[in-house]
């Protein structure tokens, strides 16, 4: 099972190889939506728009990244 806490503390320092390495194999929405902001960082739209699908996020009307952690951090408290 894929710690998405560790995979975010990645994300939020920049590190996305590494978060991205680890939720690459998650199953989940969540990991699913973190693989797509990984993509976005990477510049790589299309797969963030595949992944964000997966998710069942709406890719359109996403917000930057930092926005888009903030929102990913709250679910995982909830």
């Amino acid at each position: 099972m894929v710690n998405l806490r560790h995979a975010l503390t990645h994300a939020r320092h920049g590190a996305w190889e590494q978060a991205h390495g680890m939720v690459q194999d998650d199953q989940s929405l969540l990991g699913a939506w973190l693989h797509g902001m990984a993509h976005i960082a990477e510049q790589d739209l299309a797969n963030a728009a595949y992944w964000y699908a997966r998710a069942g996020r709406n890719f359109a009307g996403r917000g930057d990244l930092a926005e888009e952690l903030d929102r990913f951090e709250a679910e995982l408290q909830d």
